[in-house]
């Protein structure tokens, strides 16, 4: 009787052991570290479920965990509820918390850059490289006038809506709501500090962003930004022409362009400053920061024009009157002539 007892123990005991190493077992093939090295993947609405498992189950570390996903997958019907995003899955997360995030749509948001552009097509395009919609849809809503309304932006161009900067933003967010979202994010740099400068300057937000994209393609160097600024200034109140050599190059449409000829004034475009007195009808630009601020702190001055220096630095030569314009002109012509520049 009693080897049996002690047989029946033993047996219970051995149960009992291979019970506990089986809990071990599932529940670190469930919650233990399943990904093995950090993994991003993209769901639009093209997407099929298979995709997002041939995506997955390579990054997780074992046969185990894979089998651990396609259950708990199945348990929660993520074939038929996973939703669109950009997915991060960081190195060690466990098979619960991927599937989860992918049934709750628990994205990783994208850095959207706004940086240089000189055209919306040009700016729909660099922002659709960052995010799922594409250019065209972008373009469209950029150009949408019901929408341009509802953001307060009934003017041309809504390229002067946007501030360059880096913006953290879900990579399938709607056009819609990425325009909204970049409205918000100009009322937020429009502080109190910068809006209370529009009186010394005489000008509206949109003028600003306006004038500071001629200055910014101007000239890159922000110590000369607001002396350039102030000489924009000074032709405007002076009711002069403001004759800015990058408005050529916008109307004609060729940034290439490297040298402005006595033809090209006569290009017949709104965007010509030659030709049409005050500033263009929208920004020519994306401008910098550093060449809004330069408009709103323009430098006061007497000077009306200025031209590129003979040593080519990219630096500028200023005047007060147009014989000593000419003469800073013809230095530079000299100069870039010998480089054969025509």
């Amino acid at each position: 009787m009693k080897k049996n007892l002690g047989r029946l123990f033993y047996a219970a005991t051995l149960v009992g052991g291979v019970a506990a190493a089986m809990v071990i077992i599932l529940y670190s093939a469930f919650y233990g570290k399943a990904v093995d090295a950090e993994k991003v993947i993209y769901i639009n609405k093209a997407t099929q479920y298979s995709e997002i498992v041939e995506q997955l189950r390579p990054s997780l570390r074992s046969k185990m965990h894979q089998q651990a996903f396609d259950f708990y997958a199945k348990r929660l019907n993520l074939e038929r509820r996973f939703r669109t995003g950009r997915y991060l899955f960081g190195e060690g997360e466990s098979v619960i918390r991927a599937v989860r995030r992918l049934v709750l749509g628990e994205q990783t948001a994208v850095k959207l850059v706004v940086g240089e552009a000189r055209t919306l097509p040009q700016l729909a395009g660099k922002l659709a490289n960052q995010i799922a919609a594409d250019s065209a849809t972008l373009l469209s809503a950029m150009r949408n006038k019901q929408l341009r309304k509802e953001l307060g932006f009934v003017k041309d161009s809504t390229i002067a809506m946007f501030v360059p900067n880096t913006y953290e933003v879900y990579w399938d967010i709607s056009p819609e709501k990425l325009l909204h979202r970049i409205k918000r994010e100009y009322d937020r740099f429009w502080s109190a500090e910068r809006t209370a400068k529009l009186e010394r300057c005489k000008l509206s937000k949109y003028e600003v962003m306006t004038l500071a994209s001629i200055v910014y393609e101007e000239t890159k160097i922000p110590a000369e930004m607001r002396m350039i600024a102030g000489v924009y200034i000074n032709r405007l109140r002076g009711g002069i022409a403001l004759g800015a050599c990058p408005t050529i190059k916008y109307a004609m449409g060729d940034f290439a362009l490297q040298r402005i000829l006595h033809k090209h004034l006569k290009y017949r475009s709104p965007f010509n400053t030659y030709i049409n007195r005050g500033l263009p009808p929208a920004p020519i630009c994306v401008p910098s920061i550093e060449a809004i601020d330069a408009v709103l702190n323009y430098s006061e001055h007497k000077y009306l024009y200025f031209c590129a220096r003979p040593e080519l630095d990219g630096r500028h030569n200023f005047a007060r009157t147009l014989k000593e314009h000419n003469a800073n002109s013809r230095k530079y012509s000299a100069a870039i002539e010998k480089l054969g520049v025509k």
